[in-house]
């Protein structure tokens, strides 16, 4: 009861009550006595208090988190080196057991968002398109590696999840950047992509085959204007 509540050891605490209640089983006492039963209901309150404080103690546990609980169960203190395990035991979690198992999921939850997020933060810091020449048109191609795409689909997909999420408040702001973010990132690829080939494939045809120039002059004349265009956007993006 005097242990520091940021020392504790809720699995080495748990070790030890299941072997006090083998001791007590094992006992030779009365089973039927005060002593007895006064014992073993102690224990009861240890067992069923031990996996709270066990939630609770979760470096996932935020401030934020613990004065949401404090709000719930009414009840004031502070989470310094001065809190003892009697004060949280004092508290009588086990009337609130509902609230704390909602609460330190919510802390377990928001934390996988977290780390989520920093992991789009890092791999997005750095990514660059690549640029391949093309033929000899003076052109580069540009398109995302397939690792990268991979990768985007992945980031993507996780966003979205982490949209659907009942904890989602916290972070949304950052959630929704990402969210837009990366879907625009993907129809911008696709987008580039898709022009790109029919560029290509346009630009072997209407400017570099004589018998399409002849048989379809007014076509080629325009895809002259759109050769043009198709290179200027794509020596920009360059």
């Amino acid at each position: 009861m005097s242990c520091k509540w940021l020392d504790i050891q809720p699995m080495e605490m748990e070790d030890e009550v299941k072997k006090l209640q083998k001791t007590l089983r094992e006992s030779k006492a009365d089973k039927k006595c005060e002593a007895y039963r006064g014992i073993q209901e102690e224990l009861k309150k240890w067992i069923n208090f031990i996996p709270l404080i066990s939630d609770l103690s979760d470096k996932d546990m935020r401030e934020r988190h613990w004065d949401d609980l404090k709000k719930k169960i009414n009840a004031n203190f502070v989470i310094d080196d001065k809190l003892l395990l009697r004060d949280i035991y004092n508290l009588e979690l086990g009337k609130f057991s509902e609230e704390v198992e909602e609460i330190t999921d919510q802390a377990r939850q928001e934390a996988k968002m977290e780390k989520t997020l920093e992991k789009l933060e890092e791999a997005w810091k750095d990514i660059e398109f690549e640029f391949k020449p093309h033929k000899d048109s003076g052109v580069n191609l540009i398109s995302l590696g397939e690792d990268n795409f991979d990768m985007l689909e992945e980031h993507l997909q996780a966003a979205n999840a982490m949209q659907t999420s009942r904890y989602l408040a916290t972070f949304e702001t950052k959630v929704m950047y990402w969210i837009k973010s990366l879907a625009n990132v993907s129809e911008i690829v696709q987008l580039v992509s898709e022009v790109q080939r029919t560029w290509t494939f346009l630009e072997n045809l209407f400017i570099h085959s004589d018998e399409v120039k002849k048989e379809l002059p007014k076509e080629s004349e325009k895809f002259v204007g759109i050769d043009q265009n198709v290179r200027t956007i794509l020596n920009d993006g360059f």
